[in-house]
């Protein structure tokens, strides 16, 4: 891992490509009168299973020129640049990122868990990690993995077909976040990288076999080849989902005052220094 001047990204992230990653993001401010706060990976590479050819899944929370806000003609809350083959980035205004997270939105609480960061003003990351523990919803980000996982599942392994078999991540991962988040009740949020959920919420030992040898196998090859989801992974995937079901209940949410007032001050605050920087 390399790490300096609110950087950190794995030694095997391809420098051409962060060059190229760190060029959209200054086009970014320059051409939408942004601040990047925060710029992460989000992607398989950030998860912790990339395969030799995934591409790079930039993420990033911007705050505009406090004037921007200031205009009847609102901008959009997205920021989008050209998707290509290798690049996929694009970020959310600091505002709709508050929004989100307080309705229970796992993405964003992601972005601020992401182990490959790109840049960040770590006060900042400091403050709304502090702000997510403190607010975020617990049980809208449990739901939120599990209609993710139960909507994977659906599209690819609810038959016997054979799909490819790099996509049982895709539904496995949800349900060990909410293995995660059901044995570690005091938390508002699971950590982002799989194989740190793996190793802190102790699944079985032959399931923990089976998922280390498809990791290392789609570390250095684009395919794991095609069949059915393995009936290991099937069993467990549907007792997490089914123990989901009965401990996170959805119900209608209030949002507090504290929490509401406590999302303006942070974004005043950050559009504020934009403002005074300018």
């Amino acid at each position: 891992m390399y790490k300096k001047d609110g950087r950190a990204l794995p030694f095997d992230f391809d420098p051409k490509v962060v060059a190229a990653i760190d060029a959209r993001l200054e086009e970014v401010e320059r051409m939408h009168g942004a601040r990047i706060l925060l710029a992460i990976e989000s992607g398989s590479r950030a998860w912790g299973f990339p395969s030799p050819d995934s591409d790079y899944d930039c993420r990033f929370i911007y705050v505009r020129h406090k004037n921007r806000y200031l205009s009847p003609w609102q901008p959009r809350d997205v920021i989008e640049t050209p998707l290509d083959a290798l690049l996929d980035v694009n970020g959310w205004d600091l505002g709709k990122a508050l929004k989100l997270l307080l309705k229970g939105n796992a993405v964003i609480a992601e972005w601020l868990a992401s182990p490959a960061t790109y840049r960040t003003d770590t006060r900042f990351r400091a403050e709304m990690n502090e702000f997510a523990d403190r607010f975020s919803d617990r049980t809208g980000i449990a739901l939120h993995y599990l209609h993710l996982g139960e909507r994977q599942y659906r599209t690819h392994f609810d038959n016997e077909k054979a799909v490819p078999l790099k996509r049982l991540f895709y539904v496995l991962r949800p349900a060990i976040a909410l293995r995660w988040m059901r044995l570690h009740a005091a938390a508002s949020r699971p950590p982002m990288h799989f194989p740190t959920l793996m190793a802190e919420c102790a699944p079985p030992a032959n399931l923990v076999g089976l998922v280390d040898k498809l990791l290392a196998a789609k570390a250095i090859t684009k395919e794991l080849g095609s069949g059915p989801l393995p009936p290991l992974i099937r069993d467990f995937v549907a007792a997490e989902f089914e123990a989901a079901r009965t401990i996170f209940i959805s119900a209608p949410r209030q949002l507090s005052p504290v929490a509401r007032e406590a999302a303006e001050t942070l974004f005043r605050r950050w559009a504020d220094k934009l403002l005074s920087s300018a």
